[in-house]
């Protein structure tokens, strides 16, 4: 079975939780008029803002946030919508040439299973700089082993040169997008996934090019 943004594709190894807790992950907020912050709960837009900052500083690629809420036209859980049954998020990712997978569903909301993987990145950089283990090492236990599967490759799925420019993948990307995205007729989760996976692929390699 193939890693999927949606539905939640859960690591078959790891047990689930039976009774999550609610967490305190949350934000200042200044609110027009008001000369104080207040504190309120993060939205799953503010979770995948910390993620993905994380994600990039720990140099992370590859990567598929797997969650049973609806999707956006990029690929991402939306924001805004009401919870799933199943709260649990599973983050999968590549360092180097090998893949992990950073599985939570502690928490009774989707965005605090999120902020808490990004919480866990977070707390994990900054243990490295202890120099006993490098990011590679401390990272072991969340390999992920999924069954292998054949995927054509980016280029052919955005039907663009292997050696296209960034310009020319995001164009490809944008108009694939458009016809498969869920909401449009013949569309489906199955096929942004895939095209979200090309992109981010497709992207790495031409940076890394040029």
């Amino acid at each position: 079975m193939s890693v999927t943004n949606h539905p939640l594709h859960w690591p078959q190894a790891r047990p689930r939780t039976k009774s999550p807790i609610r967490a305190s992950f949350n934000k200042k907020v200044t609110r027009p008029g008001k000369s104080y912050a207040e504190t309120v709960s993060l939205s799953v837009a503010d979770a995948i803002e910390r993620l993905q900052r994380e994600l990039d500083l720990l140099g992370a690629r590859q990567y598929v946030l797997s969650t049973n809420l609806e999707l956006r036209l990029d690929g991402l859980p939306r924001s805004g919508q009401p919870e799933p049954a199943d709260r649990g998020v599973a983050l999968y990712f590549h360092l180097g040439d090998k893949p992990h997978c950073l599985p939570c569903d502690r928490y009774d909301r989707v965005a605090d299973n999120i902020a808490a993987i990004a919480k866990h990145i977070e707390a994990t950089r900054a243990i490295e700089r202890y120099g006993v283990a490098n990011m590679n090492e401390m990272f072991a236990g969340f390999e992920a082993l999924p069954a292998p599967v054949a995927k054509p490759h980016w280029s052919e799925v955005l039907q663009v040169s292997p050696d296209a420019s960034v310009p020319e993948i995001e164009a490809a990307f944008r108009a694939k997008a458009a016809k498969h995205h869920p909401d449009k007729p013949g569309g489906s989760h199955a096929a942004m996934v895939e095209l979200n996976l090309a992109r981010l692929v497709a992207l790495g390699e031409a940076y890394e090019n040029h």
